[in-house]
């Protein structure tokens, strides 16, 4: 997993670490949300908390390719990590670069291998540098990014993953370029991820999965910036982090919501969410001023050029709330009960 840590980015993480059957063989950090170490902590914190201190965690690029760093406090927190204060980790990040690490375990591992990328794609740009074979080594590729005939969140007509370094994500999607359409990267673009709307109720309901005995309350009409009291950790923590998000989601007059789309990209990856696809051919504007990080996908064949992508075309959000309910409340259930 490549992410930018990130409140989405975090439930996303989580989610993982709920998962049986999932092996997280390495969290790289990509600046993006937050800076990049400030990004490898939040992952560290995360997982000491889901009991998963062994997962290697590295930092790779500092910045995008070719433009500066644009971070979001506004969005996230300063932190990355909304009102959540994770206790500091005990770990330190891996020694070798994120790029290094992701080469030497696609190499390993041929054919094994899935890349979930919530972050801008820098790291998985100079990663595809390194190792021009990445498309056939991995198993597969799951980006959360761009959106197509719909409304960007971050200008007009782009996402916030491609508009922070439109540079590495047009070189993503060109090395993909004529593969067959297996390998094609899964895309979770902005049309299906802000299907994905959390809400108070599934806060609530998650506690109640964890074992909760008090009720978990994040209510529009509580005072802004209110802390959570739950007794399980990791309910307290995610909550905290996502009442920031609920309010962020407010100020901008989208309602008291959470648009987790990284949750969704990490269910795809897991194998855990429905959903369909169409193949496109996508590309990135890297140029227009007023355009940077604009993704266009054609779908019809019109520009006679080989596809690159396979975009979600429908979900299932009450299924995936269902899912993450039951996953991530059983995961808090396992680390309220550890000994203080």
């Amino acid at each position: 997993m490549d992410c930018d840590t990130g409140i989405d980015d975090a439930l996303a993480l989580v989610y993982l670490c709920s998962q049986p059957h999932v092996e997280l063989v390495a969290v790289t950090s990509t600046p993006g949300n937050v800076d990049a170490e400030q990004v490898a902590r939040n992952n560290l914190a995360l997982l000491e908390l889901c009991g998963r201190p062994d997962v290697p965690v590295a930092i790779g690029a500092r910045g995008p390719l070719g433009i500066p760093l644009v971070t979001t406090p506004e969005t996230h927190g300063p932190q990355g990590i909304g009102y959540a204060e994770l206790p500091a980790p005990g770990q330190h990040p891996d020694r070798r670069d994120a790029v290094e690490l992701w080469v030497e375990a696609a190499r390993a591992r041929p054919g094994e291998l899935t890349a979930l990328l919530t972050a801008p794609l820098t790291n998985f740009a100079l990663a595809l540098r390194a190792e021009p074979r990445l498309p056939e080594l991995l198993r597969g590729v799951v980006i959360m990014g761009g959106s197509y005939y719909y409304q960007g969140n971050t200008t007009p007509t782009a996402e916030w993953n491609t508009h922070v370094d439109p540079h590495a994500a047009a070189e993503v999607f060109r090395a993909f370029a004529g593969q067959p359409a297996e390998r094609l990267p899964i895309v979770c673009a902005l049309e299906t991820t802000e299907r994905i709307e959390l809400r108070p109720e599934h806060v609530a309901a998650l506690a109640r999965a964890a074992g909760c005995v008090e009720p978990e309350l994040v209510d529009p009409e509580h005072e802004r910036g209110l802390r959570s009291r739950a007794s399980n950790p990791l309910v307290r923590h995610l909550s905290d982090m996502l009442r920031f998000y609920f309010e962020f989601h407010r100020d901008y007059d989208q309602g008291y919501v959470a648009h987790v789309h990284d949750y969704f990209a990490a269910s795809v990856a897991a194998g855990t969410a429905a959903y369909s696809t169409r193949t496109a051919t996508v590309h990135v504007e890297t140029t227009a001023p007023r355009l940077l990080g604009t993704t266009i996908a054609d779908y019809r064949g019109l520009w006679g050029e080989p596809p690159n992508a396979r975009i979600v075309w429908s979900n299932r959000p009450e299924e995936a709330f269902d899912e993450l309910v039951r996953s991530v409340g059983a995961l808090a259930r396992q680390i309220g009960s550890r000994p203080a």
